[in-house]
């Protein structure tokens, strides 16, 4: 008979010592339990970059694509601290104009829905479909995360064939604030019915990891190129250069939470 049995057959007869003591050895099973996985998605799971040569069509340099998502993730953060809430796709398209205006640039039609719409269609970086299964292999609970609208997100992980692989998606939408304000990830731990330090966010963005750690997750921060985390935030206790050896890292650490 395993100790566990032992105890519980032990806290059974125990009376109302045994109620109580029931109730710590689940809160302390509860804090052994592997964390669920929260991934962000773009830039994360879906590569952005494939933009590029529809803004350089539009703009003539495919990095402008840089400066408009930057905007884009700018007022997001101007809607949750002063508002209003618009979503993702309405603030990416008024971004779009702000960076065709700064460059006097006339944007067409189809060039601006041929960027917006692409959003809809971008590719899974190679390396995500593997760590994704490594996790799930390991028997880990996988969710996603976005700032995109829950339409949004779907046709996306749809599009690039990972929503198979994910228990649920979330979004800001359901709260009005967009990443990193800390009731967006509270709000999937509250959805899940789980203290949000049963959560660990995965993503590539610094600015995402320290939004999760300060609302008290765990993170663990995909350093794709050109990706350094923020030195004045709190540090998470994985970070790789590349998604599969960040899933590898991530079901290491959390093998060592199951329950005994």
């Amino acid at each position: 008979m395993t100790n566990r049995r032992v105890f519980l057959r032990a806290a059974l007869g125990g009376g109302a010592y045994a109620v109580g003591t029931l109730r710590g050895f689940a809160e302390t099973q509860g804090d052994r339990m592997p964390r669920v996985i929260v991934c962000d998605v773009n830039e994360t799971l879906l590569d952005v970059g494939a933009l590029e040569p529809r803004f350089k069509q539009a703009f003539g340099d495919g990095r402008v694509l840089q400066e408009w998502f930057a905007t884009v993730l700018l007022y997001s953060e101007v809607a949750t601290l002063a508002g209003p809430y618009s979503d993702f796709a309405s603030i990416g398209g008024a971004s779009l104009d702000m960076v065709a205006g700064g460059r006097g640039v006339r944007l067409s039609p189809a060039d601006r829905s041929g960027i917006l719409q692409g959003m809809l269609t971008l590719p899974a970086h190679p390396d995500v479909r593997d760590g994704l299964q490594t996790m799930r292999d390991a028997g880990l609970r996988l969710v996603t995360l976005t700032n995109s609208a829950p339409p949004t997100v779907q046709q996306q992980l749809a599009n690039a064939g990972l929503a198979p692989l994910f228990e649920r998606s979330f979004s800001v939408d359901a709260v009005h604030r967009f990443k990193p304000a800390p009731e967006a990830y509270r709000s999937v731990a509250d959805s899940l019915g789980l203290p949000t330090d049963r959560l660990r966010l995965v993503a590539a963005h610094a600015w995402d990891v320290v939004g999760a750690l300060r609302a008290g997750c765990a993170a663990a921060f995909v350093a794709r190129p050109g990706r350094v985390l923020y030195p004045l935030g709190p540090k998470p206790d994985i970070v790789a250069t590349d998604f599969t050896t960040v899933a590898q890292q991530i079901v290491a650490a959390e093998s060592t939470r199951s329950p005994r």
